[in-house]
């Protein structure tokens, strides 16, 4: 039972910092574009030049 003392509280911090990092993620635009990186991938190259 003393144990719950103990994790609990650190459960806790934890689920916090989680959740706190999830905001700040969110408010600093993180999550605002999802679709243009995936879509980069898809591109092609540029054709490489030759150096003579």
């Amino acid at each position: 039972m003393s144990v719950l003392f103990l994790v609990l509280p650190l459960a806790l911090l934890v689920v916090a910092v989680a959740v706190l990092a999830f905001v700040w993620s969110a408010r600093s635009g993180q999550y605002d574009d999802l679709d243009t990186p995936a879509m980069r991938v898809l591109g092609d190259d540029p054709p490489a030049t030759r150096r003579p």
